[in-house]
């Protein structure tokens, strides 16, 4: 019997996340730089202005990797976006990995655009990027993303729907992601897409780790371990600290007591504590 536990809403008030940054997207605490994390859908303007004013404003280099996408024209769209902000911005081809990682070296952000998660993080990995992404994402990096460039952020992501929709022992996929913010597990268009069983799922199979599902065209910004929410639609935290699973091999019925379920809007704000 699945449990869930008690639903908390945070309201901190609605004052705009961009108060937040002060032109500086380093982390307090020294955790890295702050990530953007869009649940796809458009991506609002406020959003968007936020995370260039991150990068630098008129300073900013946005380095796009777009590779979670096979379109041929993937990652024009959001260089475009940035260069209206008056960003600089381009898309960066991983067909030649030692000026990709220049590229990376030489920017103020990164932007992930949308497509599969999968497919993003296996290019970047045969690039030989994943660890180039970390250090300078521990060294400071602003880094944001869209779809599935906000579920590769984590460092357990999920790479599609399960084939039966059953709270059933390993039946939500899991491969590994990018790591920037390991204690959460993202999951994206959320509610438009109904994905609850599939992130409540995989945070049983993962105790200790935090689901995190937003909705389409909002976003969560991370800051050290907390977030807060800038958009117009939910984010939805399925929290696993303090619960107890019953236990159940692979292919067996889940249960757990004590799953804690938070929904939050826009301006509202979430700590979680380091993963042990």
């Amino acid at each position: 019997m699945l449990t869930v536990g008690v639903v908390s809403l945070w309201n901190i008030g609605r004052t705009p996340v961009a108060v937040w940054a002060g032109g500086e997207g380093k982390r307090p605490g020294g955790h890295g730089g702050t990530l953007v994390v869009v649940g796809g859908g458009g991506i609002p303007a406020p959003v968007a202005s936020h995370f260039v004013g991150l990068a630098g404003g008129k300073s900013a280099r946005i380095m796009v990797l777009p590779q979670a996408s096979s379109r041929r024209d993937r990652g024009v769209s959001s260089v475009k976006m940035f260069k209206a902000l008056g960003a600089q911005a381009q898309v960066v081809s991983l067909e030649d990995s030692r000026r990709a990682k220049g590229q990376i070296e030489a920017a103020t952000a990164i932007w992930f655009p949308g497509g599969s998660q999968a497919a993003l993080h296996e290019a970047l990995d045969k690039a030989g990027l994943v660890e180039v992404i970390q250090q300078r994402h521990a060294a400071g990096l602003v880094i944001g993303g869209t779809s599935a460039g906000a579920a590769v952020m984590s460092s357990v992501m999920i790479p599609r729907s399960p084939e039966s929709p059953g709270l059933v022992a390993g039946n939500t996929p899991a491969i590994p992601g990018l790591g920037l913010v390991p204690e959460l597990i993202i999951d994206q268009h959320f509610v438009r897409r109904k994905r609850m069983n599939r992130l409540v799922g995989v945070v049983i199979d993962h105790p200790g780790l935090i689901g995190v599902g937003i909705g389409e065209s909002t976003a969560i910004i991370v800051r050290g371990r907390r977030f807060r929410v800038m958009g117009k639609n939910s984010v939805v935290v399925i929290d696993s600290r303090g619960a107890k699973s019953g236990g159940a091999d692979r292919g067996e019925r889940q249960s757990v007591r004590g799953l804690q379920l938070h929904v939050f809007r826009d301006g509202q704000e979430f700590r979680f504590p380091k993963k042990r």
